[in-house]
């Protein structure tokens, strides 16, 4: 059973935005942390950003200040925010929870993924 499913990914030119939107089938975010991963062709699965339960944030480096990541328990959603795009953010995105994302960069709960493309 699915339950967790992302959207929002698409195609966009350099420094364009995009918003991936992650709906939970049922109150899987309560006390999680929720990430969003991504992985490249070829490239090992990444942490691209966290929210802990706390509110408490994690972004890579390459993304900082491009990035926002959000959540809403109310609604058993999450979504990223992205910016200023670029041709090295084109990966399939994971909307992802679990205790320990950003410490240990492991979670329970995955999405199927949606791509993103970036391109010229």
């Amino acid at each position: 059973q699915v339950q967790l499913v992302e959207s929002g990914g698409g195609l966009v030119q350099p420094g364009g935005s995009l918003r991936l939107s992650c709906t939970a089938a049922r109150t899987i975010f309560l006390g999680y942390t929720v990430g969003w991963f991504r992985q490249a062709p070829g490239r090992q699965r990444e942490l691209v950003a966290a929210v802990a339960s706390d509110g408490k944030t994690k972004y890579a480096d390459s993304v900082k200040g491009r990035f926002t990541i959000s959540r809403d328990d109310a609604k058993d959603t999450a979504a990223l925010q992205m910016n200023s795009l670029k041709p090295e953010d084109t990966a399939v995105y994971y909307c992802t929870a679990g205790p320990s994302i950003i410490t240990t960069g492991t979670y329970i709960h995955q999405g199927q993924g949606t791509q993103v493309t970036v391109f010229s």
